[in-house]
C-alpha cells in the first residue's frame, strides 16, 4: 500500500524548484558608467596627407596605432585620440565611427545584450591594455565602447596642441525617434541643446553622454543623396576651447589649413566657433566650452563641458 509521505515530499519539490527560483532572482545587467569620447576614427584616403594635417595644423602627436599596422593615433590630449587608417575603398566614408569611453566594456556589452542589441561574443582586447567592441545603431552608424587601460594612453598633452579635448562628435541622422531609441532609452544619453538654422526648425539634437558632459550630435534635415563636402560638414568631431581669439592666433602663426574658416564665427548655440577640414573633408569644429549669448530656439539642459584641469 502507497503511503504519502509529506514530510519528505516537500524537501524534494523545493529541491526542484529551486534552479527555477534562482534563474528568476537574477539580477538584471546594470549599464556602467558611460563617461565621455574616447576617440573618432577616420578612414583616410591618403595617411600622409592626413600625417601632416593632424602633426602641423592641429599640433598632435602621432603614435602607432595598437589596432591597425598601417594606423595612426594622433592625440592633443592624453585621454582621447583621433585614430586614422587607409579606407578599404575611395567610397568609404571618412568618419568611419564614434567611440565613447565606458567604466567596464564587458559589462556594457552584456548590458546592451539583455537589451536586444546584437553585440560582439567578446571585447577586443588590444596590446596597450585598451578593451573594446563596436555595435551599429538602429541607423547602421559604427559606435564603439572603450575601457582604458589603468595608466591612460599617453603622456602629456603636446606642447603645440591648440586643443585635442574632443566634446563632441556628430553625423547625420536621418530619423531622432529611431535613434533615441538607442541613445536615450537604452544608453541613458540625456538632452543638452536643440536647435537650427532657422528658430522654428530642429536641424541639431545634442545629447550629452549620461556620466559626462561630452556629446553626440544629431545632424538632421539632409539632402537624400548628399555631397562629400555635405557630408563632411555633418560628420564631424569638435574640440573645446576656452577662448577662441587665441586658436585664431596661433593658426596665423603656423598658417590655416587649405580648407575652412580664417575668423571665428558665432554658432546657433550662442558659442564662438572656428571650422576647419581635414584632407578627407572631415570636419574640425574648434567650439568655446561656454556660450558667449542666448543660444538661440531652446536654452541648455545641462552642464557645459569644462577646460582639462
Amino acid at each position: 500500500m502507497f503511503v504519502f509521505d509529506r514530510l519528505r515530499f516537500v524537501p524534494a519539490a523545493l529541491a526542484l524548484l529551486l534552479p527555477a527560483t534562482t534563474l528568476l532572482a537574477a539580477p538584471a545587467p546594470q549599464r556602467p558608467p558611460i563617461t565621455g569620447i574616447a576617440h573618432v576614427a577616420i578612414a583616410t584616403q591618403d595617411m600622409a596627407a592626413s600625417r601632416h594635417f593632424y602633426t602641423h595644423y592641429l599640433g598632435w602627436t602621432a603614435v602607432a596605432s595598437p589596432e591597425f599596422a598601417d594606423g595612426v593615433r594622433f592625440y592633443g590630449d592624453p585621454r582621447q585620440t583621433v585614430e586614422v587608417h587607409p579606407a578599404k575603398s575611395p567610397s568609404e566614408l571618412a568618419l568611419e565611427h564614434v567611440a565613447f569611453a565606458t567604466t567596464n566594456a564587458e559589462a556594457l556589452r552584456m548590458y546592451l545584450k539583455s537589451k536586444g542589441v546584437a553585440v560582439p561574443d567578446a571585447v577586443n582586447r588590444l596590446r596597450d591594455g585598451e578593451q573594446r567592441f563596436l555595435v551599429k545603431d538602429p541607423e547602421g552608424n559604427a559606435i564603439e565602447f572603450v575601457q582604458r587601460p589603468a595608466g591612460g594612453l599617453h603622456g602629456a598633452k603636446p606642447v603645440d596642441s591648440i586643443s585635442g579635448r574632443i566634446i563632441h562628435a556628430g553625423f547625420i541622422v536621418k530619423s531622432a525617434p529611431a535613434e533615441d531609441q538607442f541613445y536615450r532609452n537604452i544608453l541613458g544619453f540625456k538632452l543638452y541643446w536643440t536647435g537650427g538654422m532657422k528658430d522654428n526648425k530642429t536641424d541639431f539634437f545634442s545629447l550629452q553622454v549620461p556620466d559626462g558632459t561630452d556629446w553626440l550630435e544629431y545632424m538632421l534635415n539632409n539632402p537624400p543623396n548628399p555631397s562629400h563636402h555635405a557630408i563632411g560638414v555633418a560628420d564631424h568631431f569638435s574640440l573645446g576651447v576656452v577662448a577662441m581669439d587665441p586658436v585664431v592666433a596661433a593658426f596665423q602663426k603656423r598658417g590655416f589649413p587649405p580648407e575652412g574658416q580664417q575668423a571665428k564665427q558665432m554658432g546657433r548655440d550662442g558659442k564662438y566657433q572656428l571650422n576647419e577640414f581635414d584632407p578627407d573633408g572631415v570636419r574640425i569644429e574648434y567650439m568655446e566650452f561656454k556660450p558667449a549669448q542666448k543660444p538661440c530656439c531652446h536654452d541648455f539642459t545641462a552642464p557645459h563641458p569644462e577646460p582639462d584641469k
